[in-house]
């Protein structure tokens, strides 16, 4: 018999989001056996040609995403080793070794690239790869710092947001969210738009929109209530980057709900009731998000009616969701990544990227969709 008390205590403590919902998925009278589906056999009607591969170093057992920047992507193991690489081609531009283990990917706008050890201190890099200065933010970080605008905004694990000059490190403010009575120890993700704004999830069920220049909250929107008689039970936080699409932002939070509002004021269109931890993906008519059991469900942008649900991988673990060209595409946790349709859900094609876990969303970027695994293969691929 599990012992949920102890649960609970994982839930403020573990660094892994998975094994977390796991257990609570057990706590709550969920099942407990998961037993990932047989992969269903597909024609391939989507194509992801290979460009290029290179091996950055084992992430595992945390989630790191690669940052572009430009013609550039930065990406970093866990080790400490942080790479430039060219985009097109996968060239190694430059390598540096972080001083101490990282404990989350980097963060970079071409010009300043920052990491974050597991320590809490925060380097920062030139774009030639020369260290330029380096601070201690006092707090553990799980969360990919994002450079936008000469800032350098990293969310502490003690619900802090600090705003660092890119070029100096001096602290430029501090945003104070207050302290939950029990969340997820786990990275939220942070969506810059330009060079102004960030989105993020919070505790609570709660997501909003913040200041790069000074930190200043500009809105904030609950999208779910905890719901309950145990902690286990009341945990709702935002967790994953919220989407946006156009003036249209979505959400999704862990035993909650989805919806998606006005990016300008965070107002509400509609929301569903709907748990997830790997967030939500968005093309102009549809969201997309799974949930723990690794259902990929598709909402209308316009007013949340299910347009359809793949549960063909049930317990498969997938990861982030990327939306793009005609596809929604996902990791597992066996390193096959899957290609549905965003009009049907239809399975449409299936390539094995690794052997190891794909958690992080594959990015879209000037023609090429990068994919990393947890075991530290990095790799371009051309859609057709």
């Amino acid at each position: 018999m599990m012992d949920c008390k102890r649960v609970a205590k994982l839930a403020s403590t573990t660094l892994v989001l998975g094994s977390v919902v796991l257990a609570l998925v057990a706590c709550s009278g969920g099942s407990r056996v998961r037993k990932p589906a047989e992969l269903v056999t597909v024609s391939n009607q989507f194509d992801l040609s290979p460009v290029w591969s290179t091996g950055i170093g084992s992430s595992e057992p945390f989630n790191f995403h690669p940052s572009v920047a430009g013609e550039a992507v930065f990406a970093a193991s866990h080790r400490g080793n942080l790479t430039k690489l060219d985009l097109r081609t996968g060239e190694k531009l430059w390598e540096v070794s972080v001083p101490d283990r990282l404990s989350i990917g980097p963060g970079s706008d071409g010009r300043t690239t920052a990491v974050v050890t597991t320590k809490g201190t925060v380097y920062a890099y030139d774009e030639t790869g020369k260290p330029i200065w380096n601070v201690s933010v006092g707090s553990e970080v799980l969360s990919e710092p994002v450079v936008a605008g000469g800032v350098v905004i990293i969310r502490a694990l003690d619900n802090r947001f600090i705003g660092l000059d890119a070029q100096t490190g001096v602290r430029k403010w501090t945003y104070q969210r207050q302290q939950s009575a029990l969340s997820l120890r786990v990275g939220y993700g942070m969506l810059a738009i330009g060079n102004e704004v960030i989105v993020t999830g919070f505790a609570g069920g709660r997501f909003g929109m913040i200041a790069i220049a000074n930190g200043g909250l500009v809105w904030e929107t609950p999208i779910s209530f905890p719901k309950g008689f145990s902690e286990i039970e009341r945990l709702n936080d935002v967790t994953a980057k919220p989407s946006m699409d156009g003036e249209t932002i979505c959400a999704v939070s862990y035993q909650g709900r989805i919806g998606c509002g006005q990016a300008r004021t965070g107002n509400l269109l509609w929301f569903k009731d709907f748990s997830s931890y790997t967030g939500t993906a968005q093309s102009p008519d549809l969201v997309f998000s799974s949930n723990e059991k690794s259902h990929v469900t598709a909402f209308a942008v316009k007013d949340g009616s299910q347009a359809w649900e793949n549960t063909q991988l049930t317990f498969r673990d997938v990861g982030e969701p990327l939306a793009v060209g005609r596809v929604v595409l996902v990791g597992d946790a066996q390193g096959y990544v899957h290609a549905l349709s965003q009009a049907n859900g239809e399975m449409l094609a299936r390539i094995r990227h690794d052997s190891s876990p794909i958690s992080a969303a594959p990015i879209a970027v000037n023609g090429l969709i990068l994919i990393q695994s947890q075991g530290g293969k990095l790799a371009a691929y051309s859609p057709k």
